[in-house]
């Protein structure tokens, strides 16, 4: 630290990035799907009834490492110890990564605000690594520091690095040995930098990053411990064509997300064409590691799209296939490569005008940016650093503006988007005091039906709920279920958008699964329903959502 401050600094400002980027209040919009897990990993008894919560635990190294603090303090303060330290290993990951790129420390900043906005606007299937804590943010910190080691050629420290990534998230793990391993072949096999003495692919740090893998892999695997080739199957049919189809399935991706990512796709070839003619030669050797591991990250996502068009063919093989996420680390490897060739290139253009009087810098700026290849590329990282300040500058601004967490959004939560700022902070208000009430008057066993638009009920009520659009288990025997309760709670007849109300179908939900009261959203079923109010009544008000008892399992006379 007292070596290099600057790049402490570095860090530093990074960590404030993300806070001002990413720092709305808990829960995240995935931190009450994760955060509920890891809380019953550590307490068992904490909503068992619930059958997302109580399913097989994927993610057992987060849920051991990030859930210990639910113990102690509240899910909204064991978020924001979690944020702290993933967005601190992400800012370490970047910091080192400039390191080895020989940039300038402060270039972590122009590196991180186009990989924010590229990952944002760019993406191809909805993945995003800067926000609320869960598996794959320290998982992509760790490939980071993997990737750190790839542009040194530093294989044993690459397999150590991804292999312990693996053991947070297999998937963001795994998919980054597979580009690592196509790196390899390139760098090692293809242009090797010393002839004579060629790196070998099978070392023990490889097989000692595989056997650290095994405690994330292991944990996924039994997943489908138990079930039989059928069961499997429909599962993984629910999964990848009705829960998860708009992450998985090409051909649920909208046209202009194809459009966007290949444009981002065009330009990070460019540009890191452009940084590597403009190198010096030691710096080139990095680039080109880093160009290896971008082009493993693509040839991924093009298998994927090939993978895409088996559904048409073989629907079964085409689920099972597709549950892999083929597109999620090009998705972030794209717009980082982008990111690191711009600063490249701008670091470039610095030193060609930093020994410039002040008197002739705006001089030797436009010598820098004439009509040649150089030139233009020089132009082109300019026009993408500011494209990108101005789009993570305007998101920023937007989630300020909007003083709602990004959970309780009516743009994610897909009801009455347009609504204004007063109506979205007011059926937030609304959706805490009903969780609080029934937290407040039931008994800690109890198990509830909940409204289709919302992922947040567990986080402040810590009950139970039948069944939640957002909270989908892992395991086969649990996601079978969870199918067949979400069709039951919200029917097709009603476009799987609410509850039904039909005394018969209740008094089986009571009767099945013990539950006595519905929270509904009054934008949905209406003001009134004939079933005995619970909340509010008398000096209580709630103008978004209320409380039903549902009716007895033996009616009486006057029931209808």
């Amino acid at each position: 630290m007292r070596k290099h401050p600057e790049r402490w600094i570095g860090w530093a400002v990074l960590v404030g990035l993300f806070f001002v980027y990413a720092g709305d209040a808990p829960p995240g919009v995935n931190e009450a799907h994760y955060l509920a897990k890891a809380k019953n990993f550590w307490d068992p008894s904490w909503c068992a009834n619930d059958l997302f919560v109580a399913s097989g635990k994927a993610h057992w190294l987060y849920y051991w490492v990030f859930g210990w603090p639910t113990l102690f303090f509240s899910l909204s303060t064991t978020a924001w110890i979690g944020r702290l330290i993933g967005w601190g290993f992400l800012a370490a990951g970047v910091t080192r990564l400039c390191r080895e790129l020989r940039l300038p420390p402060f270039y972590t900043l122009i590196i991180s605000i186009i990989w924010i906005a590229g990952i944002q606007e760019g993406n191809l299937a909805g993945e995003w690594v800067v926000g609320g804590i869960e598996a794959k943010v320290p998982a992509y910190g760790l490939v980071l520091f993997g990737l750190s080691e790839l542009l040194r050629r530093n294989w044993n420290g690459v397999w150590l690095y991804f292999g312990s990534a693996a053991a947070f998230h297999v998937l963001t793990g795994g998919w980054s040995v597979v580009a690592g391993g196509i790196a390899f072949v390139y760098l090692e096999r293809i242009r090797p930098r010393n002839r004579d003495t060629p790196q070998r692919f099978f070392t023990p740090a490889l097989f000692a990053g595989g056997a650290i893998s095994l405690v994330g892999l292991l944990p996924a695997a039994a997943m489908s411990a138990g079930a039989t080739s059928a069961e499997a199957t429909s599962a993984a049919r629910v999964y990848a064509y009705f829960r998860i189809s708009h992450h998985l399935l090409p051909s649920a991706f909208h046209l202009d997300w194809y459009v966007r990512h290949a444009l981002l796709t065009l330009l990070t070839i460019t540009l890191l064409r452009a940084d590597w003619r403009l190198a010096v030669p030691r710096r080139r050797r990095r680039i080109a590691a880093m160009a290896a591991f971008f082009v493993g990250a693509l040839t991924i996502s093009l298998c994927g799209l090939i993978v895409g068009t088996v559904p048409a063919l073989a629907p079964d093989w085409g689920a099972k296939l597709l549950r892999f996420y083929w597109f999620r680390l090009a998705d972030a490897i794209t717009p980082l490569a982008l990111a690191c060739s711009v600063a490249g290139v701008l670091s470039g253009l610095a030193r060609h005008c930093e020994s410039a009087t002040p008197t002739s810098i705006g001089k030797r700026l436009r010598e820098s940016i004439h009509w040649n290849s150089t030139g233009m590329a020089r132009v082109a990282s300019l026009m993408v650093l500011a494209a990108a300040t101005w789009c993570v500058g305007r998101s920023t601004w937007q989630r300020i503006y909007d003083n709602v967490p990004i959970s309780h959004s009516n743009r994610l939560l897909g009801l009455h988007s347009n609504a204004a700022y007063w109506e979205q902070r007011r059926t937030m208000s609304d959706w805490i005091d009903v969780c609080r009430f029934v937290r407040a008057n039931t008994s800690n066993d109890a198990i509830l039906l909940t409204p289709r638009h919302q992922q947040s009920f567990k986080w402040y009520s810590h009950r139970a709920e039948v069944v939640n659009w957002k909270d989908i288990p892992q395991d086969v025997e649990h996601l079978r279920k969870w199918a067949r309760r979400f069709i039951e709670v919200y029917p097709v007849e009603l476009s799987t958008m609410r509850v039904t109300i039909r005394y018969d179908r209740l008094r089986e939900f009571r009767s099945k699964y013990g539950v006595d009261w519905m929270v509904v959203d009054r934008r949905v079923v209406g003001p009134h329903l004939p079933l005995v109010q619970v909340y509010p009544i008398g000096d209580e008000r709630n103008a978004t959502y209320a409380i039903y008892r549902l009716p007895s399992v033996r009616p009486s006379p006057t029931e209808n």
